[in-house]
């Protein structure tokens, strides 16, 4: 009857090979850290609003007219149950009307405390990563009406990204002020 090995000799011997042809862990390199936001369209420019600050995105929903408010204000929508008001955003900024179609518009819903708005913008390029080392200060060419909202921006294939913020937009006193008298 032939020896049996030990079960423990095979095991280490296993493991010895495995461990001498083994190659090795790829180097660690430094990751870049990221930002992230929602890319969007106003008037032919890309704008792009922190991550956390948008809620949610909708095709412009059916809404009512609302008497009395001042015109940017597009109206109220019921939003599953919730009324939404939209704010036309190229409007209340005073900027030239986009040339796309209705159907390409988009709604950003943003919500901070006891605000809850739908800013209309002309359309939304999904999410939008930079790396955080190629932030740059506000871009000189933003329109004046937009600067106070605008936090920066990011340059990337030759196109420049500027960073809005909807928190300090819904924080602004015109925003907030609606009523025509």
């Amino acid at each position: 009857m032939p020896e049996q090995a030990d079960p423990h000799a095979i095991l280490t011997d296993i493991a010895r090979r495995s461990r001498t042809l083994a190659s090795g862990l790829p180097e660690q390199q430094e990751a870049a850290e990221l930002w992230s936001g929602i890319g969007f369209v106003l008037a032919g420019e890309r704008y792009v609003a922190p991550m956390g600050e948008v809620v949610e995105i909708l095709h412009v929903p059916r809404y009512t007219h609302v008497p009395g408010v001042r015109s940017f204000m597009m109206g109220a929508a019921n939003v599953r149950g919730r009324l939404l008001p939209l704010i036309d955003l190229a409007h209340f900024f005073e900027l030239p009307r986009s040339s796309r179609s209705p159907r390409e518009r988009r709604v950003l819903v943003v919500e901070q405390g006891d605000v809850f708005s739908g800013l209309v913008v002309d359309s939304v390029s999904g999410m939008q990563y930079f790396a955080e080392d190629n932030r740059m200060e506000t871009p000189a060419d933003v329109a004046a009406n937009v600067r106070p909202f605008v936090q920066g921006g990011y340059q990337r294939n030759d196109k420049t990204w500027k960073v809005l913020s909807t928190f300090e937009l819904i924080e602004d006193e015109r925003f907030r002020d609606v009523a025509q008298w």
